[in-house]
């Protein structure tokens, strides 16, 4: 963690303006975006300071969406996932509008409401060559696609694998009243039950890259 410079002091706590909210260090907040079209960022509070006139300012680490990342959004990406990248910076308390809850992938996949302040990040992102931490990543179904969280999959009650309902010629509406499911590989013979829970971990996975887009 960086030191306090001459003149600063480390506050355990800011109170976002016009509210009751208090943000403190590993807190993920929204700050305002310098266009007003733009969502706001999303960055987690590392460290809060304050100078002899009580402007207080807070050092923060950077989540980038994919679209801001080098690769831009893909197919997998959620539409509410984050990279954590290696992106400090120092800003003025006041631009910070809100809080939020960056979850683990994990922990986001059982949430039973995702609410407008609920994120997840499954990656660490390095901003200087767009390089990925993990860099490989389970993958799922005939298409080969690591997990997108807003698809439903259903799950082969034989092999365990996972499947979206479009590859295995399937509409939503029907997949959402499947009792049991055997993709086409495995035999239809023991009963069982679709799941649309926890995923698996298969021994599929695909190299993560950074894919940088033709101008």
């Amino acid at each position: 963690m960086a030191k306090t410079r001459p003149g600063k002091k480390d506050v355990d706590s800011y109170t976002i303006k016009g509210t009751n909210k208090v943000v403190k260090a590993g807190d993920c907040v929204l700050m305002r975006p310098g266009e007003p079209d733009k969502p706001p960022y999303v960055a987690r509070v590392e460290k809060i300071e304050a100078d002899v006139r009580n402007n207080v300012k807070v050092r923060v680490r950077w989540y980038y969406r994919p679209e801001e990342s080098m690769g831009g959004r893909r197919q997998f990406h959620g539409a509410k996932e984050l990279f954590l990248s290696d992106h400090y910076d120092s800003q003025s308390a006041h631009t910070i509008e809100g809080k939020c809850v960056v979850h683990s992938f994990k922990n986001y996949t059982k949430l039973e409401n995702v609410g407008t302040e609920d994120y997840f990040c499954r990656f660490e992102y390095k901003a200087s060559n767009g390089g990925f931490t993990p860099d490989r990543v389970a993958v799922y179904c005939k298409c080969e696609m690591p997990y997108n969280p807003d698809d439903l999959m259903v799950q082969c009650e034989e092999c365990k694998d996972w499947f979206h309902p479009s590859c295995v010629d399937m509409t939503i509406e029907q997949a959402k009243k499947l009792e049991h499911f055997r993709c086409s590989d495995c035999p239809p013979e023991a009963d069982g039950k679709r799941s649309m829970n926890s995923l698996p971990a298969p021994s599929k996975e695909t190299k993560v890259e950074s894919k940088r887009r033709k101008r």
